[in-house]
């Protein structure tokens, strides 16, 4: 097992060179392989473009990859792949698994806590499909509701400073979602959500999506 796991594995360095985002270093094994175009989207863009694939068109039994990424200070890196990973049905005892482990220098680090700020949670969840548009309109209307409830919060009584009843102030809720529709005829939704606790993802995420159990047998987050 250990040398299966050894022969999978992949590493990957992006570090700045001229004043560009690039891929300094570049190592894999079967079954797993790097794509690296020479250029995404315009030339003005410092981003690097990593597409990752195995062979076999997916996952398959016994497969073991193991995925190391480095990525330096103020440096751009997007890691995807050509299209959604298939995962197949396992032989007998031999189980899979893919492991990612990503590297950001300091600086990196440091940006991302000082965007993130309190918020610890970042989810997305895409509803597709004419089965779903009831729950879609519902969703939509409800995070409509939460989100005009949450950003503006009408103060109560007498505040500190002197404040009245009649003064408003801009609040930092703990829970953000948005949503919005794509395709179509807007045929699907995607909702996007900033949370500083995964409970209130959850509850969220429950009550939302209730609804389909009828479709599904049960309910998605019973």
């Amino acid at each position: 097992m250990e040398s299966k796991i050894e022969a999978a594995t992949g590493k990957l360095v992006v570090k700045k060179v001229g004043g560009k985002s690039t891929v300094t270093r570049c190592f894999s094994k079967y079954p797993l392989k790097f794509i690296i175009p020479n250029k995404v989207g315009s030339s003005e863009t410092d981003a690097v473009w990593v597409y990752t694939l195995t062979y076999g068109g997916g996952i398959v039994s016994g497969d073991s990859i193991s995925c190391e990424i480095t990525v330096a200070d103020a440096c751009t890196a997007v890691l995807t792949t050509q299209a959604s990973t298939k995962v197949y049905k396992s032989l007998g005892s031999k189980s899979s698994e893919q492991i990612l482990e990503v590297l950001l220098e300091q600086g990196n680090i440091t940006n991302i806590a000082e965007r993130m700020q309190d918020y610890q949670v970042i989810a997305m969840v895409i509803l597709l499909g004419p089965k779903l548009k009831q729950i879609q309109i519902q969703v939509q209307e409800n995070v409509r509701r939460m989100m005009s409830e949450q950003l503006y919060l009408p103060s109560t009584g007498l505040r500190p400073h002197g404040k009245t009843q009649s003064d408003h102030f801009l609040a930092k809720p703990s829970f953000v979602v948005s949503c919005s529709a794509f395709g179509p005829k807007g045929i699907g939704i995607v909702v996007r959500i900033a949370a500083m606790t995964t409970e209130s993802v959850y509850r969220f995420l429950q009550h939302q999506l209730a609804g389909m159990e009828t479709l599904l047998g049960v309910s998605p987050y019973s």
